[in-house]
């Protein structure tokens, strides 16, 4: 392989150009030549993939117990509950339902007749004011025009007596 026409190669080191400006290319191949670095294989890391069983194996699913958490693990504060438990929770649930809620509701409908009674009272109590205002302008207007006649005629026969 002349020197002048090779092609670099990324498999094999370049070659020293100060080697090339020897008169004797035999002194190329006698030297020995750098190994060029290799990335190392991968054989450390783990797959990131799907765990695969095999249908030979036999035990599949994990038992009460397989697994065991450190104290400070949240999946060690709070244990699973079985289906007894959670029936109990079910029927405790309901029975508090049926104490508090239902009650309650008809304390509800007790309350919203009440404040229906409170709102018709307020209506009451506005057409009674309305009513108050209506007289209370007609007495005003009527003493108004009293006193506005009581001086005419007051003015009336002060002017006669001179």
């Amino acid at each position: 392989m002349s020197s002048s026409t090779s092609i670099p190669n990324i498999h094999e080191p370049a070659p020293d150009h100060t080697s090339l400006s020897s008169s004797s290319s035999s002194s190329l191949h006698d030297e020995p030549m750098p190994q060029t670095l290799r990335r190392p294989k991968m054989t450390s890391r783990k797959s990131s993939g799907t765990i695969i069983v095999p249908r030979e194996t036999g035990k599949i699913e994990m038992n009460m117990g397989d697994e065991v958490f450190d104290a400070d693990d949240a999946r060690a504060m709070s244990p699973r509950r079985s289906s007894q438990d959670l029936e109990k929770m079910s029927q405790d649930a309901r029975t508090q339902l049926n104490e508090f809620v239902l009650p309650s509701m008809t304390h509800a409908q007790v309350l919203q007749k009440s404040l229906l009674e409170i709102f018709n009272r307020i209506e009451a109590v506005k057409e009674e004011h309305d009513k108050l205002d209506n007289n209370n302008k007609f007495l005003q207007k009527y003493i108004g025009d009293l006193m506005s006649t009581s001086k005419i005629t007051s003015t009336g026969s002060s002017g006669r007596k001179k």
